[in-house]
């Protein structure tokens, strides 16, 4: 067991290392936990945000359409010029412009042409005032063919009861499970501390000739392999046992009673194995210290930002996410996503849920593969 033991001795210097990236993670967990607990809610009310009219009609539709906006948001006159609306936006006093065109009711109303906004670029609200403005344009347009004239229209959206909705606790936690949190960091923790052991572990089995020693010795080189993949292993699945021991200690029996309680056992670990594969194969081709302190922050941290680990994935800009679609860590993530929104899979969402899993796991075969391919090349070399 030479080769194991020279891999666990490597290991046992970067203790500090390990509890150093543990400690950060843990922190960053429980400071989101600790913000995320604040927020308890026993009544559901719609998200108002700050939106600049410009009425250019003047007429009933367009007077109501002002009031249904005040009734929903926080809505502020402004006047039509152009530089001033820029403005308005750039200092975000508002964060969605709507301007009523003139003859309001034969473009939008009879020829149904759309009605003009402008909203602060990236913003996800601008999606849920969109979709609030559409709604009400369309009921408008259902009154009217109803028979209504324009000044009952008006006055009918406004009289349209709101549906009063109380939250239930259901599951003893506010709405998100908490959990949700502790596990969209993982992947970070696994993916920095890993590429960094991995990597000094195999540039100390580089130095000088100690591969020459390793080709010459009895023990064979099937035999180094197997034992290199023990600890390996060991490795993995030690961090992978104090991160769902940490959720096991924060969350207790509310976690373990969980019905989505494997579907995390087996996405950590899978994502586990994506780690340690991708970790190893970067340690092939790091030849300093330097080189992999470069490495394994680009790809730690540029792998999390881009898959949303560090940035939710409901605000992420769509054309980011397609490209994301090309990692393991964003399958990941949207496993994680899902697994937070329903307490019980059914139907499409564990279909999703598979789905997802198993291209991670694809990720993870085809790292092995390349890893497999590489060291053959080496040795050759």
């Amino acid at each position: 067991m030479t080769v194991f033991k020279g891999y666990m001795r490597i290991m046992k210097k970067n203790t500090g290392l390990i509890l150093l990236y543990l400690g950060i993670f843990f922190g960053v967990t429980m400071a989101f936990q600790a913000a995320a607990g604040k927020e308890t809610y026993t009544s559901y009310e719609s998200e108002k945000i700050k939106i600049g009219v410009v009425d250019k009609d003047n007429g009933p539709l367009a007077e109501g359409l002002v009031k249904w906006l005040e009734g929903t948001h926080h809505v502020t006159m402004l006047e039509d010029d152009r530089e001033k609306l820029q403005e308005e936006l750039f200092y975000r006093n508002v964060e969605y412009i709507v301007v009523i065109p003139e003859n309001f009711y034969e473009s939008c109303m009879v020829n149904g042409e759309s009605i003009s906004v402008t909203k602060v670029p990236g913003s996800y609200s601008a999606y849920y005032v969109d979709q609030q403005l559409e709604s009400c344009l369309n009921t408008m347009r259902t009154y009217l063919k109803a028979g209504f004239s324009q000044k009952e229209a008006a006055t009918a959206i406004l009289d349209k009861k709101r549906g009063e909705v109380t939250m239930l606790d259901t599951d003893e936690n506010s709405g998100t499970s908490g959990w949700l949190y502790y596990f969209r960091y993982i992947p970070y923790l696994f993916l920095a501390l890993l590429c960094y052991v991995m990597g000094y572990v195999l540039m100390a089995f580089k130095k000088d000739d100690i591969p020459k020693r390793m080709q010459a010795s009895a023990i064979s080189a099937r035999r180094q392999s197997l034992e290199g993949l023990l600890a390996m292993f060991i490795m993995g699945g030690g961090l992978w046992g104090i991160g769902m021991a940490g959720a096991i200690l924060m969350y207790g029996k509310i976690f373990l009673g969980s019905e989505n309680f494997g579907y995390y056992v087996l996405n950590t670990l899978v994502m586990m194995a994506v780690a340690l594969s991708l970790s190893y194969l970067i340690g092939l081709f790091v030849k300093n210290s330097n080189m992999l302190s470069g490495i394994a922050n680009i790809l730690s941290l540029g792998m999390c930002f881009l898959c949303g680990v560090f940035v939710p994935m409901n605000i992420m800009d769509r054309n980011v996410l397609k490209v994301s679609q090309f990692l393991p860590v964003y399958w990941y993530e949207n496993v994680n996503e899902t697994l937070g929104s329903y307490s019980h899979l059914t139907g499409e969402a564990a279909v999703s849920v598979w789905k997802g899993i198993g291209l991670e796991a694809m990720f993870a075969v085809v790292f092995v593969c390349m890893i497999l391919a590489v060291t053959r090349y080496q040795r050759q070399k």
